[in-house]
């Protein structure tokens, strides 16, 4: 009979070891109790009533443990999705990125280069296919120089209104001419009129690798206000990690270059091409507004599809 009530109080002992202390000494007691005859009921009702409490804690602490355990932890922040598309770059210092869309021309866009060169400037040009397969010794001329060449598509058209198979082709054999001229493929693109679906954007940089550059300073250039209207707006819109846009297929942008040149270096900004922008990229909360020309309208109306510097329309008014 002793040696039961000794191997049922070590048990209980063993079933124990999560519960609080006092249980345990519980336990110890009844394990280490000496048989006596006059009082054996009085033991056995010992035993049992702490048996019982073992058990209330034994399930109590179970239950415990099961909500500490079941309950989920606090869902962790996923890592923000790299980007991919750029209107503008939040950076340390004064360089912007100067770009020039829809050539080459073959007048303006060597004349062009010229003053960029009399200025040590680098600027990122987005050249139509049809053009540069035209003029493949200009956009050489330029990369030679130190510029950046970028994808504006084939023929301008609204990539957000066409087939993927149609925007395919329309990259792809941009891609292959820029290719043939500068001996790389390139690695931005900035979509017609800026516009391009979400959708379009991702399958866009997983399939080509580009990067998607918009814009935050327009100056409307394609409208021609003139030449000093063209370069009051850049001057006064151009901050830190802007992109200016402009067009090296219009005259007076070409003109209004000079002045333009002359007063963004004045005021200390320092000119990169759009990769080495991104490449500056800090983090930056809140993250900057789309796009800051207000006079601008949509995208898709910004800008009439353009060829050649000959083959544009004389604006209306």
């Amino acid at each position: 009979m002793t040696a039961n009530r000794r191997r049922a109080g070590s048990t209980l002992i063993h079933n124990a070891t999560n519960v609080d202390r006092h249980f345990l000494q519980v336990a110890e007691w009844i394990a280490s109790a000496k048989y006596n005859p006059s009082c054996s009921m009085l033991l056995s009702l010992r035993c049992l009533f702490a048996s019982m409490l073992l058990m209330f804690a034994v399930v109590a602490r179970a239950q415990t443990d099961s909500a500490t355990t079941s309950t989920p932890d606090a869902p962790k922040a996923s890592p923000a999705a790299p980007r991919i598309s750029f209107n503008y770059v939040h950076v340390d210092g004064s360089y912007i990125a100067l770009t020039f869309d829809d050539g080459p021309d073959k007048k303006l866009t060597p004349q062009l280069l010229d003053l960029l060169t009399e200025h040590h400037i680098k600027a990122t040009f987005f050249v139509i296919g049809q053009n540069a397969a035209e003029y493949p010794d200009i956009v050489a001329r330029a990369a030679r120089e130190g510029h950046e060449i970028g994808n504006h598509s084939w023929s301008h058209p609204n990539l957000a209104k066409l087939s993927d198979e149609s925007v395919r082709r329309q990259l792809r054999q941009t891609d292959d001419v820029i290719k043939q001229a500068t001996g790389k493929r390139p690695i931005l693109m900035r979509p017609p009129y800026g516009n391009l679906s979400p959708r379009q954007k991702q399958w866009v940089h997983d399939e080509f690798g580009y990067q998607i550059v918009l814009w935050d300073v327009d100056p409307l250039d394609w409208k021609r206000p003139g030449p000093s209207v063209v370069c009051n707006r850049i001057v006064r819109e151009t901050r830190p990690g802007s992109i200016v846009l402009s067009h090296d297929i219009h005259p007076g942008t070409i003109v209004a270059m000079h002045d333009t040149l002359n007063q963004l270096e004045a005021k200390g900004f320092k000119f990169v091409t759009v990769s080495e922008l991104i490449a500056m990229a800090k983090p930056e909360t809140p993250a900057p507004a789309t796009v800051r020309s207000q006079a601008s309208p949509s995208p898709a109306a910004a800008k009439p599809p353009p060829k050649t510097a000959a083959a544009l329309p004389t604006p209306a008014g």
